[in-house]
C-alpha cells in the first residue's frame, strides 16, 4: 500500500521597502510602500490569493467533500496569516473552511518564517511558540508535526523536536543523505527514540512544482493519469509517497492557463482508482507506520537549490554580514521591552530577506532572479541594512532614555 501525503507550504513575507540611507532616523515603517508594486506587500498578497491561494482552496474544498478519503496537509508562517487578517480576511475564511472539514493538519513551524534555529534557540523557541498560538486561535488545531522554514534540517532540530512533543518532523529526501534508500519510507532521525522522519520525494514533488509547465520536458505535458501511475509504480515498494512543495505552485508559479488546477481536480480520482492508494495527512502517516531505519543528517539539509544546503541565505559575505548582524542585536533589542521594536526586529529575521542577498548565478540563478523583487542582491542588501541601522537607532534611543 502507498500513502500519500500531500503537504503544502503557504508564505509570503513583509518585504522590505527600497529604504534610502536618508530615512535612516526619519522612517520607522521597513515593510511597504504603497508606491511600489514589485515591493507593495499587500497588492502582492491579494494578487496571489487570486491567482492561487482562492481558486485552490475552493479546489481543494470541494476534493475532500468529493472524495471522503482525500486530505491534506499545509503549514503557514505567521507572518503569511498576519497579512492574510490584515489585508484579505477572506483568505483566512477559506483556510477555515477546510479545516473545518476534519481532513487537514497544520503543521508547526517558526512565525517569523526564519533561521533563527541556527543562531539562537531562545528565540527560534519563541517564535514557534507564538506561532503554535496563532494557529491555535485560527484554526483551533494544536501541531503535532514540526517543519522548519525551507525545510532545514539537522538531527539537532529533530532531538528539539522529540523533547518537545512531536510526532514527527520533515526533511528533504535529498539522495546524497539517503544513500540506497528510498523517501518513500518513513526513518528515525539519529540521536531520537521516537519521533518519526518524514522526508519529501523530490523528484515526483519537482515534476509538478518545477517541470509541470516546461515544454522541454520529455514527460509534458504532466497529466493526472500520468502522475499517477508514477505513484501507483511505488505500490509495494514504500509506505509513503510525500508531496511536498509550496503552495503557489498552484496558480502562480504555475499557472492556470497551463493546466495546473485542472491536474489538480483530477488528481484524487486518479490516485483512488488504484485499491492501495490512500491519502494521509502527516500525522497519520506518521502514527501508521514503524520506522525502517535511522537517518543521519549532521549538517544543515534544505528543500532550496541544487546544494540542498543554507548557501541560498547565507552563501556570500553580505548575507553572512546582514544575518550575524540581526541576531547580534538581540540581546539590546528584548532589553527594551517595546512590543513593537521587538516585532520589526523578529520581521526583520524572514529568511526571504537573506534570499534576496543571494549572488549565486549558476544552473539555478533563473529561480533567484524569478523570487527577487529588488533590482539586484545588492540593493536588497542595502535596504535591508538601512532598515536595520534604524532600528539599532530606535534601540540606543530608548535605552539611553531609561538610563
Amino acid at each position: 500500500m502507498s500513502s500519500i501525503c500531500l503537504y503544502f507550504q503557504v508564505h509570503q513575507p513583509l518585504r522590505v521597502k527600497r529604504y534610502r540611507v536618508f530615512d535612516v532616523g526619519q522612517d520607522h515603517e521597513y515593510f511597504n510602500d504603497e508606491s511600489e508594486t514589485d515591493l507593495n506587500n499587500k497588492k502582492i498578497l491579494k494578487k496571489v490569493a487570486t491567482k492561487s491561494y482562492l481558486p485552490a482552496n475552493e479546489i481543494i474544498l470541494d476534493l475532500i467533500r468529493k472524495h471522503p478519503y482525500f486530505k491534506v496537509s499545509y503549514s503557514f508562517s505567521g507572518v503569511f496569516l498576519e497579512q492574510a487578517e490584515q489585508f484579505y480576511p477572506e483568505l483566512i475564511g477559506s483556510f477555515q473552511k477546510i479545516f473545518e472539514t476534519g481532513k487537514a493538519e497544520v503543521l508547526s513551524e517558526t512565525y517569523h518564517h526564519s533561521l533563527a534555529f541556527f543562531y539562537s534557540k531562545k528565540e527560534f523557541g519563541k517564535q514557534v511558540d507564538k506561532h503554535k498560538r496563532l494557529v491555535k486561535r485560527l484554526f483551533g488545531q494544536t501541531p503535532r508535526v514540526f517543519r522548519n522554514t525551507e525545510l532545514a534540517y539537522n538531527n539537532e532540530l529533530a532531538i528539539w523536536a522529540e523533547e518537545k512533543g512531536y510526532k514527527a518532523i520533515l526533511a528533504e529526501g535529498w539522495d546524497y543523505v539517503l544513500g540506497w534508500r528510498s523517501p518513500n519510507f518513513i526513518y528515525r532521525p539519529y540521536g531520537t527514540k521516537k519521533i518519526k522522519l518524514l522526508m519529501k520525494n523530490y523528484k515526483l514533488s519537482d515534476d509538478v512544482a518545477f517541470r509541470f509547465s516546461e515544454k522541454s520536458w520529455s514527460q509534458w505535458p504532466l497529466t493526472a493519469e500520468k502522475f499517477s501511475s508514477w505513484v501507483n509504480s511505488i505500490n509495494g515498494n514504500g509506505q509513503v509517497v510525500n508531496l511536498f512543495m509550496d503552495y503557489e505552485t498552484l496558480g502562480e508559479h504555475q499557472w492556470a492557463e497551463d493546466g495546473i488546477f485542472d491536474f489538480l481536480r483530477q488528481f484524487p480520482t486518479e490516485i483512488l482508482k488504484h485499491p492501495d492508494n490512500e491519502f494521509l495527512t502527516i500525522s497519520e502517516a506518521a502514527k501508521k507506520y514503524p520506522a525502517m531505519d535511522v537517518v543521519d543528517v549532521p549538517f544543515v539539509l534544505t528543500w532550496a537549490d541544487t546544494e540542498r544546503d543554507l548557501s541560498a541565505w547565507t552563501g556570500n559575505r553580505i548575507q553572512i554580514s546582514a544575518i550575524e548582524k540581526i541576531y547580534g542585536l538581540e540581546e539590546k533589542v528584548k532589553s527594551t521591552k517595546s512590543r513593537k521594536i521587538i516585532e520589526d526586529w523578529r520581521k526583520l529575521q524572514t529568511s526571504d530577506h537573506f534570499y534576496y542577498m543571494c549572488t549565486k548565478w549558476f544552473s539555478d540563478g533563473d529561480v533567484h532572479k524569478y523570487f527577487n523583487p529588488y533590482d539586484s542582491p545588492y540593493d536588497a542588501f542595502i535596504s535591508f541594512m538601512n532598515a536595520l541601522r534604524d532600528l539599532e537607532l530606535r534601540v540606543d534611543s530608548v535605552l539611553q532614555e531609561a538610563k
